[in-house]
C-alpha cells in the first residue's frame, strides 16, 4: 500500500490555506511532516486522508484516485476541532464514541476491556482534558488503530500538547513498526529536533522520497 500527494495544495476564499506540498508514505514507514501553525498544516492531512478535496494536486492510493477508499484505510489523530475530543468527557465515553466509530463493539464491557488492556481501567471516568499529554496523544492513537481496517495513521500536531518529543516519536515508531504508514504533522517542534529530515509544506512543492521506494511498492 502506498500513498502519495502530488504537488497539493488547498485556497480559501482569502488566498491559500495550504502551499503545494508532496509526499509518499508506504505501509511500515514514518514520514514527518512540518509546517508553521497556522499554515494549513490540518489541511494537508485532511487531504492527504481523502478527507478534503485539494485544490490542486492529487492523492493517490496505489495509483488510484478513490477518495473513498482513501478515507477507508486512514485515521486523523486529534485534529483540532475535527477529530478532537471533547475535554469535558471522561475517558469511557471518548473511548466508547472511538470504539463504535472505527466499527468495534462498544458495549460497557467492551470500553473496560479496551481501556483495562491500555492500563487505563483505573481512568475511566477522568475528563479527557485532565489525562496527561504523553497519555492523551497514545490514547487516541490506540483507538485510531484499532479501527477497522486501518492501514495509515496521521497524527496532527501532537508537539502542540508537550515539548517531549520523544513521547510521541516512540509511540509514532511503534506504530510503523506494526506496519502501517505513518505520518506525524508538527509546527512547534523545530524540524532539527526530529530523528529525521520532515518535508516542509510549500518547500517548492517537491516529494519525500520513502525509504524503500527503490525497493518495490508494499502490497
Amino acid at each position: 500500500m502506498r500513498v502519495r500527494a502530488d504537488r497539493v495544495a488547498v485556497g480559501g476564499p482569502h488566498g491559500e490555506v495550504l502551499p503545494p506540498t508532496s509526499l509518499t508514505v508506504g505501509e511500515g514507514e514514518l514520514v514527518f511532516v512540518h509546517g508553521q501553525p497556522g499554515s494549513g498544516i490540518t489541511a494537508f492531512g485532511l487531504a492527504l486522508t481523502g478527507r478534503m478535496r485539494p485544490t490542486t494536486g492529487v492523492v493517490t492510493l496505489d495509483g488510484g484516485t478513490d477518495a473513498g477508499k482513501l478515507r477507508a484505510i486512514s485515521a486523523v489523530v486529534d485534529a483540532p476541532g475535527i477529530s478532537e475530543p471533547d475535554g469535558a468527557l471522561p475517558l469511557r465515553v471518548v473511548a466508547g464514541e472511538e470504539l463504535a466509530l472505527g466499527g468495534r463493539p462498544a458495549r460497557k464491557a467492551d470500553i473496560a476491556r479496551w481501556l483495562a488492556d491500555h492500563d487505563l481501567g483505573a481512568q475511566a471516568g477522568l475528563r479527557f482534558g485532565e489525562l496527561a499529554p504523553a497519555a492523551r496523544t497514545r490514547f487516541l492513537t490506540g483507538l485510531a488503530a484499532h479501527r477497522r481496517g486501518i492501514r495509515m495513521l496521521v497524527l496532527d500536531r501532537p508537539d502542540r500538547h508537550t515539548s517531549e518529543v520523544e513521547s510521541w516519536v516512540k509511540l509514532a515508531h511503534e506504530h510503523a513498526e506494526e506496519g502501517l504508514a505513518v505520518v506525524v504533522l508538527t509546527a512547534t517542534t523545530p524540524p532539527g529536533a526530529l530523528p529525521s529530515a520532515p518535508v516542509l509544506l510549500g518547500e517548492n512543492g517537491l516529494g519525500h522520497e520513502s525509504p524503500g521506494e527503490h525497493e518495490g511498492d508494499r502490497s
